[in-house]
């Protein structure tokens, strides 16, 4: 089977290949490419009988009849997210997508707790200061986690293991979610107002669906404690961001981390620093400095991206032999 990988980077191919090298992926053929899938690209899979996406891109109505015109029967996520994605028109037209479910739950976890303590120690202040021989200590006081309440929006994979984070910074964990994790016996699981009522920081860890869009907007920042610290390393819109950043004008936030947001697509592993931005709210969110910013890259460890390639290759591999490996969202 002939996969076309779209927007992949040297890490993809590096480990991809490795794996390919390594397994016995016999069945596959793979090519790499460097534009992002959308609607504009999708033609580029003529040929192809399935094509590998991530979560940035763009797998709408449009690019799915596209893909399914170019005889594109496989649609592989390399990735857990799938919001992106017309899994209805995908189904419509024969088309299964499967994706990674789990990859590497700490190294997302591990992210966020970077994030954190990056912005509430001013870390990144405190690097840029120190290069310019600036070593005074104005604008770097931060507050201490441990004693404090860290609620965990979120309780899954990801969340468990940010939970077990804070807990091991000595701090009190309340969780919210739908389903309570049985394995987290340190958690006191509460309602959705109790946690933005007593968290002194608050993570969030949840998929993307229409129930919890913008779940975090101006009703429930003004439900948070004054200088909450608040982290997303999830889903960018589950924050109303304009919201948020009327939240930081008006000094509710302590601090804020972002590894995703609303924005993030068409820019998000790009490289823009010879750009002027052209949404002015990403603009905003970065001339606070209170505020942290990376780059969706929460994913990015050595054994997280193994674990992606050899899921990903073991879905394609058991698309070829006809046989289903729980990984579909739709078949």
């Amino acid at each position: 089977m002939r996969i076309l990988f779209f927007g992949t980077k040297s890490y993809d191919e590096k480990f991809f290949k490795e794996f390919l090298e390594k397994e016995n992926y016999h069945d596959l053929e793979i090519h790499f490419i460097e534009p992002n899938l959308t609607a504009d690209t999708a033609r580029l899979a003529d040929g192809y009988e399935a094509v590998c996406a991530f979560v940035n891109m763009d797998l709408g109505t449009a690019t799915i009849d596209i893909l399914h015109e170019c005889g594109v029967k496989l649609i592989l996520m390399r990735c857990a997210g799938y919001n992106n994605v017309d899994l209805d028109e995908a189904a419509k037209l024969g088309i299964t997508v499967m994706r990674v479910p789990s990859y590497s739950p700490e190294a997302v976890a591990e992210h966020a707790m970077a994030l954190v303590l990056t912005a509430n120690r001013h870390m990144h202040k405190a690097y840029v200061k120190g290069r310019e021989n600036d070593f005074s200590l104005s604008g770097l006081m931060g507050v201490n986690l441990y004693g404090k309440t860290a609620g965990i929006i979120g309780t899954g994979k990801i969340g468990a293991a940010m939970a077990r984070l804070c807990h091991g910074f000595g701090m009190r964990v309340i969780g919210y979610d739908t389903h309570q994790n049985p394995s987290l016996d340190f958690v006191e699981y509460v309602d959705f107002d109790h946690i933005l009522a007593e968290s002194d920081l608050i993570s969030l860890h949840c998929p993307l669906f229409e129930s919890n869009y913008h779940m975090i907007n101006k009703e429930a920042i003004d439900k948070m404690k004054d200088g909450v610290i608040l982290v997303n390393t999830s889903r960018g819109a589950l924050i109303k961001t304009a919201d948020l950043v009327q939240g930081i004008r008006d000094g509710k936030f302590f601090a804020v981390g972002l590894d995703v947001y609303e924005e993030e697509t068409g820019s998000v592993y790009e490289d823009m620093s010879e750009q002027i931005l052209s949404h002015s709210t990403m603009a905003r969110l970065l001339s606070f400095p209170n505020v942290m910013v990376t780059s969706h890259q929460g994913f990015l460890t050595k054994e997280a991206l193994e674990a992606i390639s050899r899921t990903t290759l073991d879905n394609a591999q058991a698309f070829v032999e006809g046989r289903k490996n729980g990984n579909e969202l739709c078949a």
